[in-house]
C-alpha cells in the first residue's frame, strides 16, 4: 500500500493496471502522466515521473473475519466476487515461477514459498510463513535494527514493528491468544501489547504505539528476484 502523492507532482496521482509485468510483478500507470510504476518498488520506472517514489504505508493482509473482529465498524469495498471458488488455485499449486520465470536462481527456499517481505535501512528481509508457523513471534535484528515479527498461521496474518521505544529495546513473548488479536508482553516493563496494531493496552507503557514497518506477502521467487541480497530468516 502506498500514499498517492509524490513531491514532483502537484496533486495526488490516480492509478490503473497497465497489463505489463516486470520480473513477474504488476506494473501500474498513473492517469495524470501515464508514467509506468513498479508495484514492488513503488517507483516510476518509465515516463515523465521516472525515478519518483511513492511512500509505503503499513497495511495488514488478513481474513475478513479477523479484520471485522479487530475493527467491527469497518465498511468494505467489494469489487467482483468468486464465492468459495479461488480462481488462482491452480496457480498456487503449480511450481512455476510466475509468467516470465525466475531471473535469479536461489534454492534456499521452494520457488513458491510464501513469506513476509520488508525493508529496513534499505536492507531487504524475508520471513517465510513456514518458519513463522513454527515460531510466530520473532525478536530479530535486521540491518542493525531490532524488529518484531508477529504472525498467526491460522489466517496468515503478520505484522512487523521496530522494537525500540524511547531508546529502549524491548523483547516480546506471547501473553494470550484469547483476544481478537494475540496479546504480547515485553520482558523489560511487563506491558501488554496487541500483536497486529502494536498498541500497548496495559502496564507502564500503556498507550504507546510501536512503529510499524511496511511489509508485504510475497512468493520467494518474486521477492529474491527483486532483492537478491535479501536477508532470509532461518530459525
Amino acid at each position: 500500500m502506498y500514499a498517492r502523492d509524490v513531491e514532483s507532482y502537484p496533486e495526488p496521482l490516480t492509478f490503473g493496471v497497465s497489463g505489463k509485468l516486470i520480473m513477474n510483478v504488476l506494473v501500474m500507470y498513473d492517469r495524470q502522466t501515464e508514467s509506468y510504476w513498479s508495484q514492488m518498488l513503488g517507483q516510476a520506472v518509465e515516463g515523465e515521473l521516472a525515478g519518483a517514489k511513492l511512500t509505503p504505508l503499513a497495511s495488514l493482509q488478513t481474513t475478513w473475519a479477523q479484520w471485522k473482529a479487530m475493527h467491527p465498524g469497518t465498511q468494505a469495498l467489494r469489487k467482483g466476487y468468486f464465492g468459495a471458488r479461488d480462481p488462482y488455485t491452480t496457480y498456487f499449486r503449480s511450481n512455476e515461477a510466475g509468467v516470465l520465470g525466475e531471473t535469479l536462481a536461489d534454492s534456499r527456499l521452494p520457488t513458491k514459498a510464501l513469506g513476509l517481505g520488508f525493508r529496513v535501512q534499505e536492507q531487504a528481509a524475508f520471513f517465510p510463513y513456514a518458519a513463522l508457523i513454527e515460531a510466530p513471534l520473532v525478536n530479530a535484528v535486521v540491518a542493525g535494527e531490532p524488529v518484531l515479527v508477529a504472525f498467526r498461521g491460522e489466517d496468515f496474518t503478520g505484522a512487523v514493528f521496530h522494537r525500540q521505544v524511547a531508546g529502549q529495546t524491548l523483547t516480546f513473548t506471547s501473553h494470550s491468544e484469547d483476544a481478537p488479536q494475540p496479546l504480547l508482553s515485553d520482558a523489560e516493563t511487563g506491558s501488554v501489547w496487541r500483536a497486529f496494531d502494536g498498541v500497548a493496552i496495559a502496564g507502564p507503557l500503556a498507550g504507546t504505539l510501536l512503529e510499524r514497518i511496511p511489509a508485504t506477502s510475497s512468493f520467494w521467487f518474486g521477492w529474491k528476484d527483486w532483492y537478491p541480497d535479501t536477508y532470509l530468516y532461518q530459525p
